[in-house]
């Protein structure tokens, strides 16, 4: 129910930002039309559209570039291994889920390959660890499970790496360190508060 919720509501706004884009389309040629400027407006819009297309196709490059990379990191073993060295931590994580051995093998694995970047990879073994931990009734834990998921921390952070470099940034990874101390104190930030909500519910 949650999932079809979510999808209508991504369709709702989806639709409402489509009207918006339109209006300011309809606003934007309506004072080229008053301003008696309807020529610099079309150029503007055509070097706009070939802008966006350069863009989207440097992106488009890197993306590809970077989701081969980590697909053999993934068939390396690179993603086990790392699953494998971070059991011992999630354990204390979720002592509940702990019990269960498939249930940590899902925790572990989506843990591990979202540190990787690996999201297609970490997407069915959140689902898995998810049905785990609300077949133990471990609500919780569950929760912990999203606050990992959303700010997880990233060894690689390949999509804005990969943004930068399609905007012509010369060194596109030097936000790295940056990015793991963000993540960092985000995650923390969204631990404490997960044990403290967890601990005024229960």
């Amino acid at each position: 129910m949650f999932f079809y919720f979510g999808t209508y509501t991504v369709c709702l706004e989806g639709f409402s930002l489509s009207i918006a884009i339109f209006f300011i389309y309809l606003s934007s040629f309506f004072a080229s039309y008053v301003l008696e400027n309807t020529a610099s407006a079309g150029a503007a819009v055509l070097e706009g559209t070939r802008d966006a297309l350069r863009f989207s196709a440097d992106l488009g490059a890197a993306l590809c570039l970077w989701s081969a990379v980590t697909e053999l990191l993934e068939r390396a073993g690179a993603a086990d291994a790392l699953s494998r060295l971070l059991r011992p931590a999630l354990e204390k994580l979720f002592p509940r889920g702990a019990r269960d051995r498939e249930t940590m093998a899902a925790l572990s694995e989506n843990v591990g390959a979202n540190l990787l970047g690996l999201g297609n990879a970490a997407t069915p073994a959140g689902i898995r660890a998810a049905k785990g931990l609300k077949r133990l009734g471990a609500r919780a834990e569950l929760n912990t499970l999203v606050v990992l998921n959303t700010a997880s921390v990233q060894l690689l952070p390949t999509t804005a790496a990969s943004l930068r470099a399609a905007l012509g940034s010369a060194s596109p990874f030097d936000i790295t360190p940056a990015v793991w101390l963000s993540s960092a104190l985000a995650l923390a930030a969204g631990l404490a508060a997960v044990r403290l909500l967890n601990g005024r519910a229960g």
